[in-house]
């Protein structure tokens, strides 16, 4: 079998077990009798939510390790001298794009700020350390294997960002509809599963292109990493603890979390990012 042949395999691999683990661990759940919590409490933890997050790292593991996939492309050294700028750049983007976002919806009266900022900051730093081991399970496996397994195989971007996009939001689905309370997806997502269903796969899809950019110009997964941490600490503790009120009716267009004109932002980002590395490629 030829190389290429050997990556298409083990991507089908990776992706059939990334878009079925999460109902595997569901049906582990009704058979154990075990509730679902918040993900990012681990003390509300599920043996089918730990099949959830486990079950694509120990795929790539296999996959790398055994099957001949290797670790040259992994992305697991941080290179940090390196890429100091981008660790900047990977701070910054959320806070800027929901800053931005909530201009945006004051000036047109569509939410209102009231952040307490002692309550707001009170939490981050156990909220950190949680969210840097969920997000390192989520970046490896979503950057540090399938992108950099798919960018092996040259596929045009569009290809790559839809891929990787629709992917990631899939394996999200048992999440949301089974390990996550209800009332806290609705803090989130205040939509019917329809409309909800639909912002997930564009928000994830449109995310997608930062994420991969950024891990395309670094080569490493750490950037992004940091980047999905600032992006769970700050939006969810400005929806979860109420430090925003959004209008009825306009969270489609500027929820922090999954409104129209942040995500056409992040896209923006995405595509600043990409025309950074695509003018390094020629040069």
């Amino acid at each position: 079998m030829n190389h290429q042949a050997q990556t298409i395999r083990h991507l089908c691999i990776f992706i059939l077990v990334a878009l079925s683990c999460g109902w595997i661990g569901v049906w582990v759940d009704s058979l154990t009798g075990e509730t679902t919590g918040d993900f990012s409490n681990t003390s509300n933890g599920t043996k089918g939510m730990g099949i959830f997050i486990a079950a694509p790292v120990l795929t790539w593991l296999v996959l790398r390790t055994f099957m001949g996939d290797g670790w040259r492309d992994a992305g697991l050294r941080p290179l940090i001298k390196k890429n100091v700028r981008w660790y900047g750049v990977a701070t910054l983007i959320y806070p800027v794009v929901i800053a931005i976002s909530l201009l945006i919806g004051e000036l047109f009266g569509w939410l209102k700020v009231q952040i307490h900022w002692t309550n707001y900051f009170a939490g981050f730093g156990i909220f950190v350390l949680a969210e840097f081991v969920k997000n390192f399970f989520e970046e490896s496996s979503w950057r540090g294997y399938l992108t950099a397994r798919l960018l092996s195989l040259k596929l045009k971007d569009i290809w790559l960002y839809l891929i990787v996009g629709v992917v990631w939001c899939s394996w999200h689905w048992p999440y949301f509809f089974y390990f996550v309370k209800p009332e806290q997806l609705f803090a989130l997502f205040p939509y019917d599963k329809i409309t909800f269903c639909v912002l997930a796969l564009v928000n994830c899809t449109l995310w997608t292109v930062m994420y991969t950019e950024l891990f395309h110009l670094t080569g490493s997964i750490w950037p992004a990493v940091w980047m999905h941490i600032i992006e769970d600490t700050t939006i969810y503790s400005l929806m979860y603890d109420k430090h925003i009120f959004i209008e009825t009716g306009k969270d489609i267009l500027i929820s922090p979390v999954s409104g129209i004109i942040p995500c056409l932002l992040y896209l923006g980002v995405g595509l600043w990012l990409r025309k950074i590395r695509i003018t390094r490629e020629v040069q």
